[in-house]
């Protein structure tokens, strides 16, 4: 009888070694993904490019050169030439002592200031109203960036004709109700607040667009349970919806804030900072004396437009502290 030869069966370690798979080695796996990751940078820089580009071009690179006309005593043959001294700090020194310095620096608090409170008043009220919804809502509020869309050549040119002493709408309405007629832009008791009015028109409608988005973004049931608490519709607006409204305004007064402070066009088209003076800004001063006179004075005129620079970057400093604070707490 014969017997079968068994073959031993395999020990259960060795099958289990024998089935493990090799270590792939990490070299490999770290060398595939390098060309991907340097190839999303180079993305990442190649969308960027562009970007940076414009910035140098059209703010580090003109920041830079009104620095530098600030800093040297430039003429028209000096700036063709590019050899104009350096005279450090004397510019600034010469536009401060000018006689024209605390008036234009009056005259430009006044404008912003009075601006700003009006247009945000204005403004917050017009979006609140239009919160409510009512037939022909849409396009009231369409009509109503009416001004904000025009260019400023536009919007400053009728007000000078509105505002005319002799053939304006304006002194031909105060006529037909027997008052006597005003020289809006040409009396240096007027000049200032005429064109301090047309800019707070003009700039009515961008604050209610950014306030009446801020308004939407408040949850309906905040208020309807305010309501519920017997809050009446003054403490629901000063305790509810103004503290929630507090960031939205803050971002619309300092961009009208920065808006204001430059606001040249206005000013320079309905009465060219006249007459006297009486209406002349920190902003018209400086294009004055750059390119309003046979003999440019290019380095005050570039000293005044950086003390300009400054204030708006002192306001958005703190605004930048303030939302910090606001984050902390």
């Amino acid at each position: 009888m014969k017997h079968a030869t068994q073959t031993p069966a395999p020990r259960a370690g060795e099958n289990r070694r024998e089935r493990v798979p090799a270590p792939r080695s990490q070299g490999a796996g770290s060398a595939h993904r390098a060309p991907a990751r340097r190839s999303g940078q180079w993305a990442a820089w190649a969308f960027l490019a562009p970007m940076v580009v414009y910035l140098l071009a059209f703010y580090v690179y003109p920041l830079y050169r009104n620095v530098d006309l600030s800093l040297r005593d430039y003429t028209v043959r000096s700036f063709v030439r590019g050899d104009a001294p350096f005279t450090g700090l004397a510019n600034y020194a010469k536009v401060v002592r000018d006689a024209t310095f605390g008036p234009a620096l009056w005259h430009t608090v006044v404008f912003t200031v009075v601006s700003l409170a009006f247009q945000f008043t204005i403004g917050l009220a017009l979006a609140m109203f239009f919160t409510r919804s009512f037939r022909l809502s849409a396009t009231l509020r369409a009509l109503f960036l009416v001004p904000w869309l025009l260019p400023l050549i536009v919007s400053s040119s009728t007000w000078s004709w509105m505002l005319n002493s002799e053939s304006g709408v304006v002194n031909a309405v105060l006529a037909a109700v027997g008052i006597d007629p005003v020289n809006w832009l040409t009396s240096p008791d007027w000049s200032l607040w005429s064109v301090t009015i047309a800019n707070i028109w003009i700039g009515i409608p961008f604050n209610l667009v950014v306030l009446y988005s801020g308004l939407q973004a408040i949850p309906s049931h905040i208020h309807e349970a305010a309501e519920l608490d017997g809050a009446t519709g003054w403490q629901r607006f000063w305790k509810v919806t103004f503290p929630l409204l507090r960031p939205v305004s803050a971002i619309t007064l300092l961009l009208g804030l920065v808006y204001t402070l430059k606001v040249f066009d206005i000013i320079w088209i309905m009465t060219k900072g006249g007459p006297s003076d009486a209406s002349t800004t920190l902003a018209t001063w400086s294009y004055r004396l750059g390119f309003g006179n046979l003999l440019p004075s290019f380095g005050p005129g570039a000293a005044v437009g950086n003390l300009l620079i400054v204030i708006a970057l002192v306001f958005g400093l703190v605004y930048i502290r303030a939302q910090r604070r606001q984050g902390a707490a």
